[in-house]
């Protein structure tokens, strides 16, 4: 397999590289973080530092791939509303003329459950129920955007295939759980709403799982979208629980309603838009309801369509996060 993997110095990049690689398969890895990139280097996979947003960059590199997996995306609940649409639109628009223009045979899109948040708990949600009326935040309406223009891409006839795989976890984490270690370290981290919450996890090598199955599926996967997760959800602060106890941290003992802290998280909002930099807020409406709201997904049609069967438990990959995190945080 000839494939490019845009995102490839990111945590889901990495890990799909490193799989790809091993598999024998020839690689290009598209990123901007140079050391990563260096260091991908250094493992023999040709990696280059690209902005996608450069519509001839990406163009040049597209020619010739058999498969392109668009990884790269912008994500944080927090930022200037530009830089989300450069990111996650504009380079998803080169990506797809890139490939309409060099012939690829297949692209694999990586977008977000993030899509069907509506603050409220929400079970088993399927890939064609409908969406919310008003998205989140900037990071979910660019990404809701850059599928709108997939589908576009598929309609002219480009091979598309999406994924949206739900909090993905695992070594290599730069934002999940390093998020909720950060506030236990710094004690601000308090239960949301009555703690009894519970969402779907996804661990590393399940979603590398699911693209690998995405990049050879049959003809009749094209254009379609496929929840992923690992298949069991957990309660939310159980989890966070296991989390301190792992690691060495005091559980939060002090707890807040759901609607005061969703009232404190939108003036905070309020007021960091207005201060220079646009700091990011201690915690925005988007996070109080991940931390407060049931979210599960349907993952059905991905294990009869393109046969994904998660492989790593929530268990077992909550094992392996502990330990890379011991072994690279002494």
């Amino acid at each position: 397999m000839k494939a490019l993997v845009t995102g490839a110095t990111g945590f889901v990049g990495q890990a799909l590289v490193r799989r790809l690689q091993a598999m024998g398969a020839e690689v290009i890895g598209l990123g901007r973080n140079r050391l990563r990139l260096t260091q991908l280097e250094s493992q023999g996979v040709r990696a280059l530092y690209t902005d996608l947003a450069d519509a001839q960059a990406i163009h040049s590199v597209c020619q010739g791939q058999e498969v392109v997996f668009h990884v790269a995306a912008f994500s944080s609940p927090w930022g200037q509303a530009q830089d989300f649409y450069r990111s996650n639109v504009i380079a998803t628009q080169n990506v797809i003329h890139a490939c309409e223009e060099g012939g690829v045979k297949r692209l694999v899109h990586v977008s977000t459950p993030g899509i069907y948040f509506r603050y409220e708990s929400r079970l088993d949600v399927r890939e064609d129920e409908p969406l919310p009326g008003q998205v989140v935040n900037e990071y979910t309406r660019t990404k809701l955007l850059a599928e709108g223009e997939i589908d576009r891409a598929f309609a002219r006839g480009l091979p598309v295939i999406t994924i949206r795989p739900r909090a993905i976890f695992g070594p290599g984490d730069t934002s999940i759980l390093p998020r909720l270690v950060d506030r236990l370290e710094k004690g601000r981290l308090r239960v949301i709403g009555d703690g009894k919450n519970i969402t779907d996890l996804t661990y590393i090598e399940n979603v590398v799982d699911a693209l690998l199955l995405c990049a050879t599926s049959p003809q009749t996967t094209l254009g379609k979208k496929y929840n992923i997760t690992n298949g069991t959800p957990v309660k939310m602060w159980e989890m966070i629980e296991k989390l301190c106890q792992a690691l060495g941290y005091e559980f939060p003992r002090r707890s807040i309603s759901y609607n005061s802290a969703l009232a404190a998280a939108t003036f905070l909002e309020i007021i960091y838009a207005l201060l220079p930099g646009n700091p990011e807020p201690p915690f925005t409406r988007y996070v109080v309801g991940l931390l407060a709201k049931s979210t599960t997904l349907d993952i059905s049609a991905a294990r009869q369509e393109l046969g994904y069967q998660p492989r790593v438990s929530n268990e077992e990959g909550f094992a392996e996060f502990v330990r890379w995190w011991k072994d690279t945080h002494p």
